[in-house]
């Protein structure tokens, strides 16, 4: 990747930042799911995408786990980075049936 972020920051900096913040997460069920899915898709996410992903991120660890596992109805504009990271993890074997699988 070439070229830097509005913020100056070079895409390859951002993605190792987005990618630190996705594996160390405050409850481990969150840093099992950030961590499957930015292993498996935060390289391919276009610009937009990652802005969206940065925004996630800042939520609260307590909010994003009923989101994702469909506990609970996220806000809409998360709803196509959810639907993405649950794909994701189906493709590997993690969350079925709003809850993590074993």
């Amino acid at each position: 990747m070439t070229g830097a972020t509005a913020a100056g920051e070079a895409p390859d900096t951002r993605l190792k930042r987005l990618y630190m913040r996705s594996i160390r997460r405050g409850i481990k069920e969150m840093d099992l799911i950030l961590t499957a899915f930015a292993d498996a898709e935060l390289p391919g996410l276009d610009p937009e995408m990652l802005d969206l992903y940065e925004r996630f991120l800042s939520e609260n660890d307590q909010d994003l786990y009923p989101w994702v596992t469909g506990q609970a109805g996220a806000p809409p504009q998360y709803g196509a980075l959810i639907d993405r990271i649950r794909v994701s993890l189906q493709r590997v074997g993690g969350v079925r049936a709003g809850r993590l699988s074993s």
